[in-house]
């Protein structure tokens, strides 16, 4: 029996920190944030790997709105070692209001994850994007394509910020 409890204890208290929207001290959402400038497509040019993207190339990301008010997302990505696309659809809610770029976002069912714009272009054509804990990050742009300008900015800042660039990723958004 206490097995049992101790297991149901270990699942609710994961459960609950996966669909934490805690933030880490030095991660702030972006204000002033316009979800109608942020929708539409997005390339994906860097991430820290993840389970649930290894490997991928060619990845988008594309956001319109829901009739709920909520974000519609589409990911999209390729798996060149399977020779097959992959595409996962999700949803998304604003957490502090529409004007604060930090959404909770939902792949599978009632499970959400924190999803924080931590840095966004003024003419939102590159966003920099991490979770609560920095395990996750994404730096996304409108082209398939960044200036030196903006590799370089990313790196200053994730550096700052103390993120673990180690399995940092350079997405080949060539079309293979």
């Amino acid at each position: 029996m206490c097995f049992i409890r101790n297991s149901m204890v270990l699942v609710l208290t994961l459960l609950f920190s996966a669909c934490s929207t805690t933030l880490a001290p030095d991660v702030q959402p972006v204000s002033n944030f316009k979800s109608e400038r942020y929708l539409g497509q997005w390339y994906e040019i860097a991430r820290i790997e993840n389970r649930f993207e290894k490997g991928m190339t060619q990845v988008t990301a594309n956001y319109s709105m829901r009739a709920d008010g909520g974000i519609k997302v589409v990911n999209k990505g390729y798996k060149p070692n399977k020779q097959k696309w992959k595409t996962a659809n999700g949803k998304a809610y604003f957490v502090d209001g529409q004007d604060k770029g930090h959404l909770k976002v939902s792949f599978f069912g009632p499970i959400y994850g924190p999803y924080v714009v931590f840095e966004l272009d003024e003419n939102y054509q590159y966003s920099f994007v991490t979770n609560h804990n920095k395990r996750y990050l994404w730096l996304l742009s409108r082209t398939p394509t960044i200036s030196d300008r903006v590799k370089s900015k990313f790196l200053n800042k994730i550096n700052a910020m103390g993120f673990d660039t180690e399995d940092l990723i350079w997405v080949d958004q060539t079309p293979g």
